[in-house]
């Protein structure tokens, strides 16, 4: 009935023709999946790139095997080869990369609308959420160095407790021989507009030393 949605490989007999439509249709799954998952994410250019070409490589992977065991055994045993050294990735970027592998799948299967469509969905619904302000967006680190002098539990309540909703310790450590403290704070501001005025009275406590708010900091290694 919906013939749109049939898979345009006819038997086990692959021509140029629709290898080069399947490949097309995956390249577009991978432009798709990689613009979705840079919407307001730092992304590197490594990681979209690979994003892009994942589909394709897939694709023409899952074609060479075409149902012949002898080549399915041979491709196992090269990609057995491969050791994944790179560090764990944000669940989004995980996300990203079994979407690229589905799209490719897909493509190498024939069924290049079903893979356009599922893409284009998953992408729009990646868009979606990714612009939804949820409520750990709002977190920031604080870094505040204190002298070895002052007794910095509970130091800053009361001004945690004025322009903050949320805050925590996560770290503390010394520093320049032992003489400063440098604490690690996890906050949530009430108010972006009084930023300017939480970090000036923090600098009336700590003696004027070093002190530094900014967006939550991410693992900075890449996939």
């Amino acid at each position: 009935m919906f013939t749109l949605f049939d898979s345009i490989i006819i038997g086990t007999e692959i021509d140029i023709v629709v290898y080069l439509q399947c490949l097309g249709c995956a390249l577009v799954c991978g432009v798709i999946t990689a613009a979705a998952a840079a919407i307001r994410s730092r992304t590197s250019k490594s990681f979209l790139i690979s994003l892009i070409l994942l589909p394709m490589i897939v694709s023409t992977v899952i074609m060479m095997v075409n149902g012949s065991i002898g080549t399915g055994v041979a491709v196992m045993g090269a990609f057995s080869l491969i050791r994944f050294r790179s560090v764990p990735g944000k669940a989004r970027d995980i996300a990203a990369i079994f979407l690229s592998m589905t799209a490719g799948l897909a493509c190498a299967s024939g069924y290049v609308a079903i893979a356009l469509l599922f893409t284009v969905l998953v992408a729009v619904i990646l868009a979606v959420l990714s612009l939804i302000p949820f409520g750990q967006e709002r977190e920031m680190d604080l870094h505040i160095t204190v002298p070895e002098t002052l007794r910095f539990a509970g130091a800053f309540d009361d001004l945690f407790k004025q322009y903050t909703s949320a805050c925590r310790l996560v770290r503390a450590r010394t520093t320049n021989m032992g003489s400063l403290y440098k604490l690690q704070y996890r906050v949530r501001l009430k108010q972006a507009s009084q930023m300017q005025a939480f970090i000036d009275e923090l600098r009336c406590r700590n003696g004027n030393l070093e002190i530094s708010l900014c967006e939550l900091l991410e693992n900075a290694e890449e996939l």
